[in-house]
């Protein structure tokens, strides 16, 4: 975090002793440490939250993306299934026009009977 070397931190010691005083100096040192460790743990804390926050992004955009395939999926589907459909429907149409036009059947049935 901080390039400190081990001579630096000698110096602001040795400051620290003569400053403090030898009495509150271990106090002070406990103070200072628990609030280093309060300092790396909020620290941590936020960027735990950050990646969680890029990854939440990126799931969204991962989700919407899949929705919009999907969507695209279903609108090709089902226009396939509607050509379809109107096809069949035509081809329905078209066989039954062809019934109505032919001539009766049951006419050659009725000679046979009578031979």
């Amino acid at each position: 975090m901080f390039d400190i070397a081990f001579t630096e931190l000698m110096v602001i010691g040795l400051v620290a002793l003569i400053v403090i005083g030898p009495e509150k100096l271990p106090r002070m040192a406990r103070t200072v440490g628990h609030l280093a460790g309060r300092l790396q743990r909020y620290v941590s804390d936020v960027k735990a939250d950050i990646n969680r926050e890029i990854e939440l992004e990126e799931l969204r955009k991962m989700r919407d993306s899949m929705q919009e395939a999907a969507s695209g999926f279903e609108t090709s589907v089902q226009s396939e299934l509607n050509k379809t459909e109107t096809e069949l429907n035509r081809s329905v149409q078209a066989a039954t026009e062809d019934k109505r036009e032919a001539p009766p059947a049951e006419a050659p049935a009725e000679e046979s009977k009578k031979a």
